[in-house]
């Protein structure tokens, strides 16, 4: 395990990472583990307490999509934790699926999705680098910007 990860609690802290949690908007658990995997639920961007809402190239530009995607990341990690008790234990950031809400003439999801792995990567280093879809979608739950699950491996 790279040393980033044994010091992801940390450093989340040090980023001022919210990783309070929400409970989830259905009949859902935020994550289920089987063996050393974790698989988390899609999850949305909040901040402030407050979905974030809009289309990716009608309401949202590429930057203001990928703050909503990191703020899906900052989501997700509170999840995790709250499953495996500490982001300590991560080994390995296996898969992002990112759902962009757009038009269908937008064509910048990675530039979206970065939002997510720029943060994976500053907060767990290589043991951060994940394989992932960036998608287009008609439209997500609520209006919500950006949709993310994710697939995490721990120790």
């Amino acid at each position: 395990m790279s040393m980033s990860a044994h010091n992801a609690d940390a450093k989340a802290q040090e980023m001022g990472l919210d990783l309070s949690t929400n409970p989830p908007l259905a009949n859902y658990v935020p994550a289920v583990r089987t063996g050393n995997l974790v698989f988390l639920s899609g999850h949305g961007p909040f901040q402030d307490g407050k979905l974030i809402r809009g289309k990716l190239g009608a309401d949202l530009d590429v930057d203001a999509g990928y703050q909503a995607a990191r703020a899906v990341m900052v989501q997700l990690l509170g999840s995790l934790r709250a499953e495996i008790g500490s982001l300590d234990r991560v080994s390995r950031v296996v898969k992002l699926l990112c759902m962009v809400n757009c038009t269908p003439d937008f064509g910048d999801h990675p530039g979206v999705a970065n939002g997510a792995s720029d943060l994976l990567v500053e907060l767990f280093g290589e043991t951060g680098r994940h394989a992932r879809s960036a998608v287009g979608m008609q439209s997500l739950p609520m209006g919500m910007s950006v949709e993310i699950e994710m697939i995490v491996e721990i120790e």
